[in-house]
């Protein structure tokens, strides 16, 4: 590799290395600290109702969604309870309902199936116009559960047809609004944590 190219590379490297702090720094944003604790006092609410989570994204959000279930129903920091956290993600309900329905059916038809009144659908989605995601808040409002979305770019169909929703701006591609919803993903759990279990409360203010 010549010196230019090692030049470039490296030169890339750090630029992508900005832009990954750059949507970090996405959350110091006064509407995205908001959001974050309207979010977990809404998932907090949730639990403490006798409700669920159901979690659903396309691709990397999809992988996004299956994190943020498992941290729920298994352990983020501290030994708690299992939290009732669906991610729609089964490969035989996907693919199924997509070879019989359509695709744009795969997540509505995971809502169908386990949503009841007090749960909460929570959408994961950095262009905001995927239908299959659209498909499911609309009927996840109908059966009367609760609606959240991590959106992205503009937001698109999407924005402001959930209860909640936060939108990260500024990023061209997907990569970067990926990284600041899962931080922010992380950071809710901490305090969702916060708010329901006094003994981690104690444990992490030393009260």
């Amino acid at each position: 590799m010549s010196l230019y190219h090692k030049q470039l590379m490296e030169t890339q490297i750090l630029n992508s290395v900005e832009e990954g702090i750059r949507a970090i720094r996405c959350l110091r944003d006064p509407q995205a600290l908001a959001f974050i604790k309207d979010a977990a006092h809404l998932i907090a609410d949730c639990f403490e109702g006798g409700g669920k989570l159901i979690i659903a994204g396309n691709g990397g959000s999809l992988c996004d969604a299956m994190h943020f279930a498992e941290e729920l129903t298994g352990v983020f920091r501290h030994k708690r309870r299992a939290l009732p956290a669906i991610a729609l993600s089964c490969p035989g309900h996907l693919t199924c309902t997509a070879n019989d329905l359509g695709f744009e059916d795969v997540f509505a038809r995971g809502v169908e199936a386990y949503g009841s009144p007090g749960d909460l659908f929570i959408a994961l989605t950095t262009s905001g116009n995927s239908p299959n995601l659209l498909q499911a808040v609309n009927l996840a409002k109908e059966k009367k559960l609760k609606t959240l979305s991590f959106l992205g770019k503009t937001g698109g169909k999407l924005k402001g047809l959930s209860d909640l929703d936060w939108l990260v701006v500024g990023f061209e591609y997907s990569d970067h609004i990926q990284e600041a919803h899962i931080a922010g993903i992380h950071i809710i759990i901490e305090i969702v944590e916060i708010i329901l279990f006094n003994n981690y409360l104690k444990h992490k203010y030393r009260i």
